[in-house]
């Protein structure tokens, strides 16, 4: 199974929907989506919640049949697709405010928004990404270490892990702030920064494919020579 992750920044082109295809992930978790996309071949389900005027925070597509779920946080869309959860985030970035995201600074308005998602998400069969606003490894330029802090220990609380934690993002010398995080029993069989074209958006897309239970059942068996 091929997850994807990127920031739309709000645009919506054929090109767009082109990249997307392009990635050929079973579901993606979008952000700063505008309202009345429509992808080929995928069902959604959006926050009910609006960034701005036509522009929700988060979204599901998925191109298996999905079960919406009502949003865990105003800026995070779930859904069920297979039996397992997916959830899409905006988490706050360094000028986020009040009301909408109360805290005198970004790391406590992190952890406030952690704490709300930590409330309604499932603690098993769950995959969580979208634009966290924050590098998971390594020094912090675009969030900042309370911030970082509080999803690392989020995600260690949900049994998860980040595949996407060490990938490169758009500026040279900074790494991904758009991520996907996958039980920590999974079996992750690559994991990508898919590059997007400036006119399209200011982010990368992020790609983790999962192998399938088929697969690790072969692979199982080549190990003990079954």
């Amino acid at each position: 199974m091929r997850i994807g992750t990127w920031n739309l920044e709000g645009k919506w082109t054929d090109a767009h929907e082109r990249f997307l295809l392009a990635g050929d992930c079973a579901v993606w978790l979008l952000t700063e989506v505008t309202t009345t996309v429509v992808m080929s071949g995928y069902q959604s389900q959006m926050t009910g919640s609006l960034m701005l005027p036509g522009k929700c925070w988060s979204a599901v597509f998925s191109r298996d049949p999905l079960t919406p779920l009502d949003d865990p946080h105003f800026a995070s869309a779930m859904a069920q697709v297979n039996g397992i959860t997916f959830c899409s985030s905006i988490l706050p970035w360094r000028s986020a405010v009040e009301p909408l995201w109360p805290g005198a600074s970004q790391g406590e308005r992190t952890q406030r928004a952690v704490n709300s998602l930590l409330a309604q998400l499932p603690a098993t069969g769950l995959v969580w990404g979208g634009d966290w606003n924050h590098a998971l490894v390594g020094a912090e330029t675009t969030g900042c270490a309370p911030g970082q802090q509080a999803i690392l220990a989020a995600v260690d609380a949900l049994g998860l892990v980040v595949p996407t934690k060490g990938l490169r993002g758009r500026r040279e010398g900074q790494l991904s702030i758009d991520h996907i995080a996958v039980a920590a029993a999974s079996t992750v069989a690559s994991v990508e920064r898919f590059e997007a074209s400036e006119r399209l958006s200011d982010h990368d897309a992020y790609i983790v494919e999962l192998a399938d239970q088929r697969d690790r059942e072969l692979t199982a068996q080549v190990r003990t020579g079954g």
